[in-house]
């Protein structure tokens, strides 16, 4: 069992090429006994954006707060606190804020996914 709070945890540059202005926070991962899933917690600065990119593991966002875009092969969605998506694998997508607050969002990850 892990129970901590966010604050907690250092936030570390996002620093996958294409990446700008995010941080990553790893929650719960394999390393803390979790089997099956990783919690990441990224923020986006206001102007930044995850890189465009795809991978073979599909992923679950839920948005905390701030506003902003999901790319998703090709399409925008806005996105805002309470939204969530699911990202196929090999889907190509991207989030990017473009508003003037911090983007925050909660990833959610195979432990065993592919680096591709």
């Amino acid at each position: 069992m892990k129970s901590m709070h966010e604050s907690e945890i250092a936030p570390q540059p996002v620093e996958m090429e294409g990446a700008h202005d995010v941080t990553i926070q790893v929650l719960i991962s394999d390393a803390d006994g979790a089997p099956n899933f990783a919690m990441r917690r990224f923020v986006v600065a206001p102007g930044g954006w995850s890189p465009l990119h795809k991978h073979a593991h599909e992923h679950e966002v839920f948005v905390l707060s701030g506003e902003g875009t999901l790319v998703f092969e090709g399409q925008e969605y806005p996105i805002r606190p309470g939204s969530f998506a699911y990202i196929d694998p090999f889907a190509e997508h991207q989030l990017r804020n473009n508003s003037d607050s911090d983007l925050i969002f909660l990833c959610i990850v195979p432990n065993a996914r592919s680096t591709s």
